[in-house]
């Protein structure tokens, strides 16, 4: 099913407060090209919440996952007990063989503290991407707005994606948009829903190992990633309408 910019920004008004899993129900039934987005807390809940509606609807579920080379060695263990925990084929996706082996043979492995993490997440997480969105007609992510004040205030719940969406009508759903980091952690606890042992060990947000770190009482989740840089940079480029949409107010 193809929609308009009209019709995606009407679903985005009437689905504002909806429940996740209407959203959910909602992208199960209008796309067949559909896969969830994993890597975090936030994406399990999306997991969860998706295996009991397809299951309602007789639907598939599709999920990905970006390998960026660089990830812990407990986020490596975490994906393949998603995996398990729920009877997923869960869809990892790698970075470009030769573009990553000239960057790294030009930049080294830690470029990014020297500049910035852009070029290193462009070649290990947004080219794959790219090729992984190719195939589909839309995609569900675990963003919320809560996640980071500065470039996530204003997600909707559904979007034609501002980033990936330039060549073709590729719809975007947030389902967890307006949900709270407590929220998130309610239902973990509540369903005794899988999670990255590294929570426990005071990480919040987690990407590539070199470039996360625990946070400390009182500071931001996102505060976590990419720490010598500026606030408002703190995209990898996945997500990088909201930044263009900050950037607009």
């Amino acid at each position: 099913m193809t929609f308009s910019v009209e019709q995606i920004n009407a679903l985005a008004i009437d689905y504002a407060e909806k429940d996740p899993k209407d959203l959910i129900s909602l992208a199960l039934q209008a796309f067949g090209k559909l896969a969830i987005s994993f890597s975090g807390a936030e994406d399990v809940i999306l997991i969860e919440l998706a295996t009991k509606v397809a299951r309602q609807l007789d639907k598939p579920v599709h999920v990905f996952t970006l390998d960026t080379g660089r990830l812990h060695p407990e986020t490596y263990q975490f994906i393949d007990r998603v995996r398990q925990h729920y009877n997923l084929t869960i869809d990892i996706l790698s970075p470009d063989t030769v573009a990553l082996e000239a960057f790294v043979r030009e930049k080294g492995l830690f470029s990014f503290y020297q500049t910035d993490h852009h070029e290193c997440c462009g070649i290990r997480k947004i080219e794959p991407l790219k090729r992984k969105l190719a195939t589909l007609d839309a995609w569900i992510t675990g963003q919320r707005r809560d996640q980071s004040p500065g470039t996530r205030n204003q997600v909707p719940v559904i979007e034609q994606d501002p980033t990936f969406g330039k060549d073709k009508a590729l719809v975007k759903f947030n389902p967890l948009a307006n949900w709270t980091s407590k929220q998130v952690w309610d239902y973990i606890r509540m369903f005794d829903v899988p999670y990255n042992p590294l929570h426990d060990r005071g990480f919040i947000s987690i990407g590539c190992e070199p470039c996360t770190r625990p946070v400390g009482p009182g500071q931001h989740e996102r505060e976590g990633r990419w720490w010598w840089e500026e606030a408002t940079a703190k995209e990898c480029g996945l997500h990088r309408g909201n930044v263009i949409a900050s950037d607009g107010d």
